[in-house]
């Protein structure tokens, strides 16, 4: 299989999504730990059109952006062998390498998820980026049975996964969000909705658990958003930072000492050890399998063209859109 060929929506500058020009181009020899999928579908998530806007580190003209993908394994580094050709996989990929906007992705042959039989491969690519995201965030916490928990901002693909994994922890589940999403979080378990809208959202949050304190809060929103947040939390309780860090703890030293937590699921290319990627891999099937017996649900899916993968992308961005895209290569 020498010279296959591949289109691929590139990244020349930074800018919006709509600067993306689609290319064809010869797909490079794989590495020895290298596996080359054929892409039937690609999930867009905000992080994508973030780096398109600003650039990542080590972009170059003509990068491929995307980081969700599902396919096939079409072809395999020497130390990759044992993956069957034709097995559907899922992945993430690595920020600082092409990604998923294409018909063909390279990835490490360690950081890809084994598709479930019970699973579209269009569930599949909506899958990993916010998925696993949830997860991670979600693992930050020691302990949230019986907990009183908010999940704020939950209507985005992160926040509605992770609500439905601390319902099933046995958590005291409390969210915003918009209120469209309310009688879906109800149906859930969740015990209050609060629209993020109202002016008083945080007096109306507070007064659904008689003005006490919540044990644990995962901000979706921002860094500023959730620092303004923490005086919600009760004594050594948790603020999982889930759109981005906290950059710095305003509480006074020595009184409710809560811990900080900072999320980063892109990071595990870089910095975790073999072992950390293969139990988030193993996780990730298992998640799969939970979502294909129906024991968790995505968003729902909004699927659309390859050719309209730009278009789709800046609507997501403009619009602050909450709908899930999935692109049909």
């Amino acid at each position: 299989m020498t010279n296959i060929k591949s289109q691929s929506w590139c990244w020349i500058e930074k800018g919006e999504p709509e600067k993306l020009i689609l290319k064809d181009q010869t797909v490079r020899q794989l590495e020895e730990q290298e596996v080359l999928i054929e892409n039937s579908y690609i999930g867009l998530n905000p992080v994508d059109w973030k780096l398109i806007s600003s650039g990542g580190a080590n972009w170059k003209k003509n990068h491929i952006p995307g980081v969700d993908g599902a396919g096939i394994v079409i072809k395999t580094g020497n130390k990759m062998k044992h993956i069957q050709l034709g097995t559907r996989v899922c992945y993430h990929a690595d920020l600082n390498k092409n990604g998923s906007f294409s018909t063909h992705t390279i990835t490490n042959g360690k950081n890809i998820i084994y598709i479930p039989e019970k699973v579209s491969d269009s569930t599949a690519a909506a899958f990993p980026c916010p998925c696993l995201t949830a997860w991670q965030s979600f693992k930050k916490v020691p302990d949230v049975v019986n907990k009183k928990v908010l999940v704020s901002g939950a209507g985005g693909s992160v926040g509605y996964f992770l609500t439905q994994l601390i319902i099933d922890a046995g958590a005291k589940v409390y969210v915003t969000s918009s209120k469209k999403h309310h009688q879906k979080f109800l149906k859930m378990g969740v015990l209050n909705a609060v629209d993020y809208n109202l002016t008083d959202w945080e007096n109306v949050l507070l007064q659904s658990i008689n003005h006490n304190s919540f044990d644990i809060i995962f901000d979706t929103v921002s860094g500023i958003h959730a620092t303004g947040l923490m005086n919600m939390i009760s004594y050594y309780g948790h603020m999982v930072a889930i759109q981005d860090r906290v950059k710095e703890n305003t509480l006074p030293a020595f009184t409710t000492c809560i811990s900080l937590h900072e999320i980063a699921l892109g990071a595990f290319h870089t910095y975790a050890s073999d072992a950390q990627i293969a139990d988030l891999m193993i996780q990730g099937e298992k998640l799969l399998n939970d979502i294909g017996n129906s024991k968790f649900h995505l968003r729902d899916l909004n699927i659309s063209d390859f050719e309209q993968l730009p278009r789709h992308l800046a609507e997501l961005k403009n619009n602050n859109s909450e709908i899930k895209y999935v692109i049909k290569v």
